[in-house]
């Protein structure tokens, strides 16, 4: 019995668990339909399973992604719904990616930079670990990029302060001498299309959720080592 027990342990799969908080481009909306299929979080998930696949002969880990996106919404919507959309699913981890809306609305860049501050503090003092991104720019309202770049500017400075990850997805995703978003990323100049979110996917991917994979896959090896010995 003993011995069937510590075969358990060692073949034990440990549970990671991302949410995703946003609006529409969380939900993965499009100008002519939107489908979960369609969300960053879905390809993220495909990513990182096709990684694991890659990376170990028997996976240790089982990563799921949940989508906590609500087309329309604002950060400060998302802040009153963040103790029932992410604080009681228990996740490890939260990707916040919000203001887009609040900007077309007319909200000041230091209103929606506190609304994204107190998610990310909301989140630490849960144990959980916060991931900021910043917010894509926009095609052909050239107004609106310079509050995007002020509001992510807010944003890189104080997650570099408090060590906290942050997904560069303005830079990823826009033309660096214009900062307009790139039209390949773009059908109506707000909302992507689906090569738009699959360059999110792999933006925070490549930026977050990779280095967090590795670091949970040598910390699964180290306790099945410990086990062993």
């Amino acid at each position: 019995m003993l011995l069937e027990y510590i075969g358990l342990a060692l073949n034990m799969v440990k549970t990671i668990r991302f949410v995703a908080i946003g609006n529409s481009l969380t939900v993965g909306f499009t100008p002519s339909s939107f489908s979960e299929s369609n969300s960053y979080p879905e390809f993220v998930k495909e990513i990182t399973d096709d990684f694991l696949k890659q990376s170990v002969k028997n996976n240790t880990l089982d990563v799921k992604f949940r989508n906590m996106g609500i087309n329309g919404d604002l950060t400060s919507g998302m802040l009153i719904r963040f103790k029932k959309d992410v604080i009681d699913l228990k996740p490890n981890y939260v990707i916040i990616l919000g203001g887009t809306n609040d900007l077309g609305w007319g909200f000041l860049v230091e209103e929606i930079f506190t609304n994204l501050k107190k998610m990310i503090e909301t989140a630490k003092d849960n144990k959980i670990q916060p991931i900021g991104c910043t917010i894509p720019s926009v095609l052909g309202w050239d107004e609106g990029i310079p509050v995007r770049l002020q509001l992510n500017k807010l944003l890189k400075h104080y997650c570099r302060e408090k060590e906290i990850l942050c997904v560069n997805l303005f830079l990823k995703t826009s033309d660096p001498k214009t900062k307009r978003l790139k039209s390949k990323y773009s059908l109506d100049g707000l909302h992507l299309n689906i090569s738009g979110y699959r360059k999110i996917a792999e933006t925070i991917f490549e930026e977050a959720v990779r280095d967090i994979i590795l670091r949970e896959l040598a910390l699964a090896q180290l306790t099945n080592q410990t086990t062993q010995s």
